[in-house]
C-alpha cells in the first residue's frame, strides 16, 4: 500500500491523513488523487455533506440519513441502475471540518463491498495562480470470492474516479459562479 508516483505534498498528507489498519490479505487498497479548479471551500461543502452524496456522486440517486450529522450516523443510499447494487448502508466514522476528512464505511446493503472504509480529504493548493484544492480518497475493501485483487480495486477505484470528476465539475461550475480572485504570488 505504498503511495508510489505521488507528489511529496501528496505523500505527506497520505501518511498524516489516510491510515488504514494494517491490510488482511484478501483485502485491497488504492489512493486516488484529484486536483480542482475551485477553492476548498466550495469543494469541501459538497464533500461534508454525509446526508447528501448525490450532490456530486452520480451513482447515488436518493439518501437517506438516520440521526443527526454526526459520528456513528447512519444513512442509506440508493444507487442508480447499470452498478452491481441498488442500496448501500453507510456509516459516518469522521467529519473533521478544521483539517477536512470525511470517513465513511460500509455496513450493509446488496452490494459485494465488505468491509468497506474509504478517508477522502481535502487540502488548499494554489492551480494557475488561483485558489485550487487538492482531494485524496484512499480506500480498502474485501476482496469478493472469485475476483482478484486487481479486478476488485480497478472497479472501486473506476467509481471513486467518477466521483472525484464529478465533484471537480460540480465544484468548477461554483466557482466561476463565484468568481474567485487570482492569489498574489510572494
Amino acid at each position: 500500500m505504498s503511495p508510489n508516483g505521488f507528489s511529496g505534498v501528496e505523500k505527506e498528507y497520505i501518511r498524516k491523513h489516510h491510515h488504514h489498519h494494517d491490510l488482511a490479505e484478501n483485502q485491497c487498497s488504492s489512493f486516488l488523487v484529484k486536483h480542482i479548479r475551485a477553492p476548498v471551500h466550495l469543494v469541501w461543502s459538497l464533500v461534508r455533506r454525509f446526508d447528501q452524496p448525490q450532490k456530486y456522486k452520480p451513482f447515488v440517486s436518493r439518501c437517506i440519513v438516520q440521526g443527526n450529522l454526526e459520528i456513528g450516523s447512519l444513512r442509506e443510499v440508493d444507487v442508480k441502475s447499470g452498478l452491481p447494487a441498488t442500496t448501500s448502508t453507510e456509516r459516518l466514522e469522521l467529519l473533521d471540518d478544521e483539517e477536512h476528512i470525511l470517513s465513511v464505511r460500509i455496513i450493509g446493503g446488496d452490494h459485494r463491498l465488505r468491509n468497506y472504509s474509504s478517508i477522502i480529504s481535502v487540502h488548499p493548493e494554489v492551480i494557475d495562480g488561483r485558489p485550487g484544492t487538492l482531494v485524496i480518497e484512499s480506500f480498502v475493501v474485501d476482496v469478493p470470492e472469485g475476483n482478484t485483487k486487481d479486478e476488485t480495486c480497478y472497479f472501486v477505484e473506476a467509481l471513486i474516479k467518477c466521483n472525484l470528476k464529478s465533484l471537480a465539475d460540480v465544484s468548477e461550475r461554483l466557482a466561476v459562479q463565484d468568481r474567485t480572485e487570482p492569489i498574489e504570488q510572494v
